[in-house]
């Protein structure tokens, strides 16, 4: 199977070959050293402040957004969350689930947040902004450079989730003003799914500090005092903590993240360019869209995008991204993030001109 979904994403071959040994005992200072590695590489590709920290988490990219609402953010605060897809809906949730008083900046599925969208908030007391950098389900890049510029001039703590994004679009906490921002273990990092990473500047970790939340997975100081010694507080993923580190010094020797941006940026423009002339309609304005995904309409009448993909699936062996919900039937998606060569992406082209011709597509 070739792998054009945004996670679990295709691991290249030194990734899988570390994945194969046996797994080590990893209360150590060897393993603390490693982690140590990790948190520091993770804050650079981040362009964190000096003395950020980072919360490993084992749990998907979701446990670290609920983990952040619940250490961030309480019954005192008022926080604006802006919802344009099915992660940003995800944000709400959490809010409502964990009674943080929210105001929802809801956009039609695909659309662009705008100044205009942020003046009506401005001086309001509000304290919180809840964000994707990219809403993953409809391929959107948000301008996150207004976001930051808003919620510095207005005071509020900006909480981001990049899940997706990171290492595809550009992401700076320093010039973008990010207090907390998450990312995981199986998407451009391309490991294996079951880590999360919340990266925190020095007003995340006075926050959390302060609110210290009663919950023991999710305790976020106990976190921070057991990284002090290179550790978690529970038994992690190890596996995926290794392969994190190789992954991460492999990135740094090879020209860092603004290398990682550019390839992205590179095999999307790509992607992008051999199906013009196709049935096919990008979701987003290539301006506003994302380099870490696609996301495509149908043009030709009649045809359902879910049965495309599920057609591309059995009878081809490539997986592409589904959607749900409303756009199940008429949106699918294409990854460009993971280990994905160049002839991989002129296979699925010629699928699509296949399809074509069979009256698929």
């Amino acid at each position: 199977m070739i792998n054009f979904t945004v996670g679990p994403v295709q691991m290249d071959d030194e990734t899988r070959n570390l994945g194969s040994n046996q797994i080590p005992y990893f209360r150590t200072s060897e393993f603390s050293t490693l982690m140590k590695e990790n948190e520091a590489l993770l804050c650079k590709f981040m362009d964190a402040p000096d003395s950020s920290r980072v919360i490993f988490l084992t749990g998907s990219g979701t446990a670290s957004m609920e983990g952040g609402v619940m250490n961030f953010f309480t019954p005192e605060d008022k926080v604006l969350v802006v919802n344009g897809g099915s992660f940003g809906h995800r944000l709400v949730e959490l809010c409502q689930i964990h009674d943080i008083p929210y105001t929802e900046i809801k956009l039609d599925v695909g659309t662009q947040l705008t100044e205009e969208h942020l003046k009506c908030y401005e001086n309001q007391n509000y304290t919180g902004f809840l964000i994707q950098l990219c809403e993953t389900s409809t391929g959107i890049l948000y301008d996150m450079n207004l976001v930051g510029k808003f919620c510095k001039e207005n005071g509020l703590f900006l909480f981001v989730d990049a899940v997706s994004g990171f290492m595809a679009d550009e992401l700076s906490m320093k010039k973008m003003h990010i207090n907390a921002v998450i990312t995981g273990s199986q998407k451009a990092l391309a490991l294996p799914p079951s880590m999360s990473f919340t990266v925190m500047d020095q007003v995340a970790i006075n926050r959390c500090k302060q609110i210290n939340v009663r919950n023991l997975y999710f305790n976020y100081p106990d976190y921070l005092l057991n990284g002090e010694r290179g550790q978690t507080p529970f038994t992690p993923a190890v596996g995926t903590l290794i392969q994190l580190n190789e992954k991460l010094k492999r990135i740094d020797s090879s020209g860092g993240i603004i290398n990682q941006n550019r390839i992205a940026k590179e095999r999307a423009e790509y992607f992008r360019t051999q199906i013009e002339g196709l049935p096919l309609k990008m979701f987003m304005s290539n301006k506003d869209s994302s380099n870490c995904v696609t996301a495509l309409m149908p043009t030709k009448p009649g045809v359902n995008a879910h049965k495309v993909f599920e057609i591309i699936k059995d009878e081809y062996g490539i997986w592409i991204c589904p959607n749900a919900g409303e756009m199940a039937e008429k949106v699918f998606r294409v990854g460009h993030i993971g280990s994905i060569k160049k002839e991989e992406i002129d296979t699925l082209i010629s699928v699509f001109k296949e399809l074509v011709k069979r009256e698929i597509l």
